[in-house]
């Protein structure tokens, strides 16, 4: 083996776990740092995830053999979870002393104050920090010790993120896992599609599903896995990236091990070929999906969705062969006694689990129970999703026996109770509608309008009008358009304009003052309890639209509690999501169907591909209880409707009846 060249920047290894057993794999593969959520709160609740008992001699396991412990609180919380999520920080800085907390919604950062929460606060990818000025804001202003950087972002723009970070502040990049097609924090799909949000670690992945445009029937959103692999000596570089982090919470102990143990070898032997050599090999059989680089290279990007490629989880092994009453597979891997493979996707409602019960070698025969479904296809894939070899049961039996003996957490008698804002005392202030276009010549200037901000509408928009313009800035900024928006800004500013609508809390750093101006927090913030409405006022803002994801219950309670003024999303066309890419094979401006017959359009604006579902949001027929409620400002979002796409009549009350899951 050649010699090492010294390291003067050694970033930490951020391993995932989901359950006790990955937890242990994480320890034995060598991990720095481990991330594992609770059974509330958490954004994969599809986890197993842990309690607090189960946590506490696990992380003491861990601190006493150096490994740092994060718990991920990355869920939006509604108004009525502050107390209860509240009670778990206390109970987590009493028993569990965790390193850190990894957060979304700004509520949490009101709630750490509070408890007296004495670990870092971390800010989840699913808060959406895209652009190198909201770094420089964060810290400032919401004590943050560590960024998780958006996956969509390529070498160029980690390094501009990079350079604006300031002291006292890491960033953290993910290296290895499941990629989402939504950018994070702007996905709703799943929430829209049933009521079980991503913003609250519930999402179904609709994703993943097939899709139908014209005539062809493919997964036309499912992508590949992020694999950085090779290309991570790049991150050595730069010293503000402090963290890889490998996702998988909902990962098996086998894919944890040899995925955290392959970016050791990468980390610490990167420049050896035999090393990098076996490091690729581990990771070929981690259990993942085919991997990509995605956007990291920019002048070498790959797109993500792979449709010539199997995107179901795990590391697929075959096709099932033979007959529905005799089907059996040759895997092209070796398979172990315990194995545990899946026929199918995960999405088809037939797929099955099948524990291997002895050795297999490759290119053997393992039969199978015959198949229920009734009209199965050709060549059904088989995914092996976790393996369990002895030496890693052993590794993780004897770690098993090292875990401290606990005492008992006895129940608490004493209740959190958040400290709440002062309200804001406007309930009886005037109600507006407010009508937001793409388009200048659709504004009818009889009625308050908004307009995305854009070169057209600054280079377009007649004087008469600018400062009675709400202007809505998009929901994500990358490095790239920084400087742009930053110049639109100043152009409309110098012609008058004193409203605006920001996408993302730190969106305030385009502005060089805000003395005059009056801003808006939108419904792409995603607020949705009185704690982050108490933060958003620190920075300045006047009011908030909130999510319109939430429930009856919840829009109603909101408005009671607020310490500013309220709107809501009342009607128009909503997105499913937001994206960097787009398969090749998909046609913009042009619908395709899911499964259930729900149809959708994509349509590009920037860099953005904006996902629209056929029909309309509308809480029409709500709108006398929520303005006794108390909200006051009513938002038409007016998207222009592709000629080829016709919009559906039916119910657009989302999460209404549902409730938010």
């Amino acid at each position: 083996m050649s010699k090492e060249p010294e390291i003067s920047h050694r970033p930490s290894i951020l391993a995932p776990a989901g359950n006790k057993a990955s937890f242990l794999a994480a320890l034995a593969a060598g991990a720095d740092e481990i991330y594992c959520g609770l059974r509330q709160f958490s954004a994969r609740m599809e986890a197993k995830n842990f309690s607090i008992e189960e946590l506490v001699p696990l992380t003491l396991l861990a601190h006493n053999k150096g490994v740092k412990v994060y718990v991920a609180l990355n869920a939006l919380l509604k108004p009525n979870d502050l107390n209860i999520a509240g009670e778990l920080l206390q109970q987590l800085e009493r028993h569990v002393k965790p390193d850190g907390i990894i957060i979304q919604d700004l509520g949490f950062v009101q709630l750490a104050r509070q408890t007296g929460f004495t670990g870092e606060l971390h800010f989840s990818t699913l808060s959406n920090v895209s652009f190198p000025t909201a770094i420089q804001k964060i810290k400032k202003n919401f004590g943050v010790h560590r960024v998780v950087l958006p996956r969509e972002l390529n070498i160029d723009e980690i390094k501009a993120m990079a350079t604006a970070c300031p002291k006292g502040l890491d960033l953290e990049v993910f290296v290895h896992g499941a990629l989402c097609y939504g950018v994070s924090g702007r996905c709703y799909w799943s929430s829209y599609f049933g009521g079980k949000s991503g913003l609250r670690g519930r999402c179904v992945q609709p994703c993943r599903r097939i899709y139908k445009q014209n005539d062809h029937k493919k997964r036309f959103f499912s992508c590949q896995d992020l694999s950085l692999d090779v290309l991570v000596k790049v991150l050595r570089t730069i010293p503000q990236i402090r963290t890889w982090k490998i996702e998988g919470r909902k990962k098996g102990p086998h894919t944890v091990f040899y995925t955290v143990k392959a970016y050791r070898i990468l980390r610490d032997h990167g420049t050896d070929p035999k090393m990098k050599k076996e490091a690729l090999h581990i990771l070929s059989y981690a259990l993942g999906r085919s991997g990509t680089h995605y956007n990291f290279l920019p002048q070498r990007p790959q797109n993500p969705i792979g449709i010539n490629n199997q995107t179901g989880s795990g590391l697929l092994v075959g096709a099932v062969k033979g007959t529905k009453q005799k089907p059996f597979l040759n895997p092209k891997e070796a398979l172990l006694s315990g194995d545990l493979l899946r026929l199918g996707y995960e999405d088809e409602l037939w797929h099955s689990t099948i524990k291997v019960g002895k050795y297999v070698p490759k290119g053997g025969r393992l039969f199978l129970k015959p198949i229920l479904k009734k009209n199965p296809e050709k060549k059904i894939p088989v995914f092996l999703i976790d393996r369990q070899e002895k030496d890693l049961e052993d590794m993780l039996t004897k770690l098993e026996k090292e875990l401290p003996k606990t005492p008992v957490i006895k129940s608490n008698a004493s209740v959190f109770v958040a400290r709440r804002p002062k309200k804001s005392g406007k309930k009886n202030g005037i109600i507006s509608d407010l009508r937001v276009y793409r388009r200048i010549d659709k504004i009818k200037h009889h009625s308050t309008s908004g307009l995305w901000l854009s070169d057209q509408a600054v280079k377009n928009l007649p004087k008469r009008i600018w400062t009675k313009i709400w202007w809505w800035l998009p929901p994500v900024i990358w490095p790239d358009d920084e400087q742009k928006l930053k110049g639109l800004v100043d152009s409309v500013l110098n012609k008058g304009a004193k409203i605006f609508v920001l996408n993302a809390p730190w969106q305030t750093t385009l502005f060089t003052h805000l003395k005059g101006i009056n801003l808006w927090a939108g419904p792409f913030c995603n607020i949705a309890n009185v704690l982050a409405l108490k933060t958003l006022a620190s920075l300045g803002y006047k009011g908030a639209i909130v999510t319109p994801e939430l429930g009856q219950k919840d829009f109603l309670s909101l408005p009671e509690q607020s310490p500013m003024p309220l709107g809501i999303v009342l009607s128009g066309n909503w997105p499913l999501c937001i994206s960097r890419a787009l398969s090749n094979d998909l046609e913009t401006e042009t619908s395709f169907t899911s499964p259930k017959g729900e149809a959708a359009w994509v349509r590009k604006y920037e860099s953005d591909y904006w996902v629209y579902p056929n029909w309309k949001l509308d809480l029409g027929i709500k709108r006398k209880s929520l303005e006794k409620a108390g909200y006051r400002l009513f938002v038409h979002l007016l998207e222009p409707i592709p000629k080829d796409v016709a919009l559906k009549k039916r119910p657009g009350l989302w999460n209404w009846d549902l409730e938010l899951y």
